[in-house]
């Protein structure tokens, strides 16, 4: 656990994953209690993982909230939850999309949804192997405290900005941004087309972008990496970076209908793991779909043209 400003500190945990860690926050409230923002990966033995923390801290966690639904930042929820009693925040859309993702799962939609954007077999066998062992660490809370875009929380204001997933949501205060997965150092927030999401998340990532160069915040604590010391050029960085791919992914598109599998080999070449391939799909189709909207390619059935 370290200091990263007056009343902000910040909790480290490994991933098993693409990226090797996820940071957590806690946020000194009024009370002079604690709130968590994000939980990590659910484990097999929360009280291992989280009593240590707990023991450092000077105050009990009075809050936990979610930035997303994504299984490093909702996965320890409920084990956070069991140890403190703390009450468990989500945005409203977030939720929703938490318990399709969760809840409701159907491991047949799933991989039908893969196959039908050209995912081959062996590479959907994997996909569904991970899949389900993720699943495993993905402890969420049913019924958390519903968040909207405006409402506050100990005087941090919630921003919703989709794209990196649908609901997401941020905390906002004296220009200091919680941003999750929104915004981040050496890479850029992983934008894909998934099941059950809305139509064109890089065109709400988009928005995103313009919206954090408008609130322009000093610093911007993010999921992942070092913090973001000026977000709003960050964001048009990070701009600059889909305007790119955008173009390559149109480039991409030969004269015959391609799948997004395909178009993703174009895009993300290399031996990739199936879950790191099945995130290249995803983010393909997104780029994909935003040609679409734009006006520069168009669908043939479940493939994709130039226009």
């Amino acid at each position: 656990m370290v200091d990263i400003e007056k009343g902000v500190r910040r909790v480290t945990f490994a991933l098993p994953l693409g990226i090797d860690h996820v940071h957590c926050y806690l946020l000194r409230s009024s009370t002079g209690g604690w709130i968590l923002v994000d939980t990590g990966l659910g484990t097999r033995d929360p009280e291992a993982q989280w009593r240590p923390v707990l023991d450092e801290l000077d105050a009990p966690i009075e809050r936990i909230l979610v930035t997303h639904m994504h299984p490093d930042h909702v996965g320890g929820a409920r084990d956070v939850h069991e140890l403190t009693g703390a009450p468990v925040f989500q945005g409203r859309e977030d939720y929703e999309q938490c318990v399709a993702a969760w809840g409701h799962r159907d491991p047949a939609r799933f991989v039908a949804y893969w196959s039908a954007h050209g995912m081959p077999g062996l590479t959907l066998d994997g996909v569904a192997r991970e899949s389900e062992r993720l699943l495993a660490a993905v402890h969420w809370v049913e019924g958390p405290e519903l968040l909207d875009a405006g409402d506050e929380i100990d005087g941090w204001r919630i921003e919703v900005l989709r794209g990196h997933a649908d609901g997401h949501i941020v905390l906002l205060r004296d220009d200091v941004l919680i941003a999750g997965d929104t915004i981040l150092n050496r890479i850029t927030p992983a934008i894909g087309l998934y099941p059950n999401s809305r139509p064109d998340p890089l065109g709400d990532y988009l928005v995103t972008l313009d919206r954090i160069e408008e609130l322009a915040p000093r610093v911007a604590y993010a999921g992942h990496h070092d913090p973001v010391l000026d977000p709003a050029e960050r964001a048009r960085e990070i701009r600059r970076h889909h305007v790119e791919r955008l173009e390559r992914a149109q480039g991409a598109l030969d004269g015959r209908p391609l799948s997004g599998y395909e178009v993703s080999l174009s895009l993300f070449p290399g031996d990739l793991t199936p879950t790191l391939r099945r995130f290249a799909t995803a983010e393909s189709l997104a780029h994909l779909e935003r040609l679409v909207h734009e006006g520069r390619a168009s669908r043939e059935g479940l493939a994709y043209v130039r226009a």
